[in-house]
């Protein structure tokens, strides 16, 4: 059964924009009518970006950056007179060691692209969609559920994702809906090449996980939020 949104006269932000689930999240509003914003490092028209420069109006900016997300939500509203959803996609995984033989360094990258990103777009961003009783779709990972062998930091900063997700769903409830999806490994060229032995076809294609994260800022899912939804397949 095919499923259509239509998001025709909304304005939706899509952090990560550039990278290949983030990519994916922003052709797929495009294609069902959104005014897409792109915020990134990386730029469209860069080697390493996937996303279709048509498909967004791009903001070049460090979300990790309090004061460059403040501009880049705020010019979004200026530019549109309203902001309806935030998808935050921006995050990385990296892995391989324990606790203690794990850097520091490591540690606050981790947890600076993959949580605080997720706090300041949402914080800079909830204002603007209690106006237009929005949502937020926030990206956590089915191995925040447990804790495990080489990348104890990556699976923190992920149950971080989720646990601030429920929070803020609990404070806005009744104004602005949020949830998380979990994926497992997602059929990205960077995770081809870094496990190249791998079965691809148990991996989960991005378009699929868009399509997902559109249903939860659709009206089909009012009645949802605080949920962390597995989008992992047989992955």
């Amino acid at each position: 059964m095919s499923v259509e949104f239509d998001f025709g006269g909304d304005v939706v932000l899509v952090t990560g924009a550039s990278g290949a689930l983030g990519s994916a999240v922003a052709e797929a509003f495009d294609a069902a009518g959104a005014t897409v914003c792109g915020a990134d490092l990386v730029a469209p028209d860069d080697d390493d970006a996937l996303v279709d420069p048509d498909a967004v109006e791009f903001y070049e900016a460090d979300v990790t950056d309090e004061s460059a997300v403040e501009e880049v939500v705020g010019d979004v509203v200026d530019a549109h007179g309203q902001l309806d959803y935030l998808a935050n996609v921006a995050g990385t995984w990296r892995g391989g060691d324990p606790v203690d033989e794990t850097d520091a360094d490591l540690f606050d990258m981790l947890f600076d692209v993959n949580l605080k990103t997720m706090f300041l777009a949402s914080k800079h961003a909830l204002p603007h969609l209690r106006e237009t009783g929005g949502a937020i779709v926030s990206v956590s990972a089915r191995s925040s559920l447990e804790g495990g062998e080489g990348d104890a930091i990556y699976r923190a900063t992920k149950a971080g994702v989720r646990l601030l997700t429920e929070s803020i769903a609990e404070e806005n409830e009744g104004t602005v809906r949020a949830n998380a999806i979990m994926p497992s490994v997602i059929d990205t060229p960077m995770n081809r090449e870094m496990m190249s032995g791998a079965d691809f076809s148990k991996w989960v294609d991005p378009a699929d996980i868009a399509e997902v994260i559109m249903f939860l800022c659709s009206d089909a899912a009012d009645v949802t939020s605080g949920a962390a939804v597995p989008v992992y397949g047989e992955a």
